[in-house]
């Protein structure tokens, strides 16, 4: 993505550089999710997941700041850390308040989360089409505040209690093979967030004829999407069985999405927007 108007530079990195860095936190994010995991089991998930948003709200924020490669590595990495430690620490929240239906209850946040996502994307699709660099800083710090309004709510909860961890093996996950299978499939599909939110908008924006506001636009329909399809969906999951059906189909609707997202260079404009819309 090119530098926004009006930036320093020195400031601006190229792709490989973004995707080196990005890969980098994601390496630092595995060995923080695991020990945050262990000190919400010790300490209680409700403090630990909002001390992981203040975090991300303060690197969220060190973003203006970045204006070479390696500050922007560290804030990238203390980003991507925090907020996979925070995934780590929310899991505990999501099993108490879930009560028996914990799968029914994380579909209604989806969909809640959703709606703020539609709200970000807007504000995104906006700073985009500006293309200054004030609007790309304000876009950052809006996003740091609503990390910190996050964390503050957070606090308001009801604590959960730590729940007691047992005296076997720390790794004897690591043995247990159908679970690494299952662990690895499911981070293949977690890509999904990236393609929505960095593939699809540096796609659109780089190989692609589309209109840049349809950065804000996929955005919005999968959120649509999302909110009248996704709890209906999760209501007959009850069951492993179940919960893999609806894996697979998944899959495949993934799998075709992707496959139509890399049409879409070279065609004319409203044709390229038909196709990298959810």
């Amino acid at each position: 993505m090119a530098a926004p108007t009006g930036s320093s530079t020195n400031a601006p990195f190229d792709n490989n550089r973004h995707l080196l860095a990005i890969a980098t936190a994601g390496v630092v994010s595995l060995a923080a999710g695991i020990a945050v995991g262990h000190l919400a089991d010790k300490h209680g998930a409700r403090c630990v997941y909002a001390t992981t948003l203040l975090i991300q709200a303060l690197a969220t924020a060190g973003f203006v700041l970045a204006d070479s490669f390696w500050p922007f590595v560290v804030v990238v990495g203390v980003a991507t850390g925090a907020k996979a430690a925070g995934l780590a620490a929310r899991s505990p929240l999501i099993r108490h308040y879930g009560g028996d239906r914990p799968q029914e209850f994380r579909a209604y946040l989806r969909a809640v989360t959703n709606v703020g996502v539609s709200l970000g994307a807007a504000l995104a699709g906006w700073a985009v089409q500006v293309g200054s660099l004030p609007a790309y800083q304000l876009l950052v710090i809006g996003n740091a505040v609503a990390f910190a309004a996050s964390s503050a709510i957070l606090v308001i909860l009801p604590p959960v209690t730590p729940e007691p961890t047992g005296s076997g093996p720390r790794w004897i996950a690591l043995r247990d093979r159908p679970y690494l299978l299952i662990t690895a499939l499911d981070g293949l599909m977690a890509v999904q967030f990236k393609v929505l939110t960095v593939a699809v908008p540096l796609w659109l924006i780089e190989a692609t004829t589309a209109p840049r506001w349809l950065v804000s636009g996929t955005m919005v329909i999968n959120t649509v999407i999302v909110i009248v399809f996704q709890v209906r969906a999760s209501r007959d999951i009850d069951s492993p069985a179940a919960g893999g059906r609806a894996y697979r189909r998944a899959g495949v609707a993934f799998l075709a999405a992707c496959s139509l997202i890399s049409l879409s260079a070279g065609i004319p404009a409203w044709a390229a927007a038909r196709r990298c819309s959810p």
